[in-house]
């Protein structure tokens, strides 16, 4: 079974999806990691505030951080990283694990953004 962590800047609770002013990013992220771990991979989510150990155990995390606090968030998979300083989309997260994506499974795209026009089909 693929594992897949994620080493996530230092914030206010496990996935930063509390309070009234909730990024929409780690909102989406979260709901990605569980579509993540329902197609059998295993996820575990280290918050440098709550979890120092987690970053110290891992070498190449820490080398990553060594570079710049800009460098978090680290995902790795299977020990490996595969990102840095950002969250990924759910397609990245397909392509990074080798998740295939079904026609129902499309990432969502906002309507009128660059790649997209509303009536285009794609949204």
């Amino acid at each position: 079974m693929k594992k897949l962590e994620v080493f996530d800047p230092a914030m206010c609770c496990s996935t930063g999806v509390c309070g009234v002013d909730v990024d929409p990013v780690l909102a989406q992220f979260a709901a990605d990691l569980k579509w993540v771990e329902e197609h059998g991979i295993s996820v575990a989510r280290h918050n440098l505030g709550q979890e120092p150990q987690a970053f110290v155990a891992n070498p190449a995390v820490v080398k990553e951080m060594e570079a710049g606090m800009e460098r978090l968030p680290i995902l790795a998979v299977d020990g490996h990283i595969v990102s840095t300083g950002m969250y990924p989309s759910r397609l990245q997260l397909a392509q990074k694990l080798d998740i295939t994506l079904t026609r129902d499974e499309k990432p969502r795209i906002k309507a009128g953004s660059p790649c997209c026009s509303p009536d285009s089909g794609c949204c």
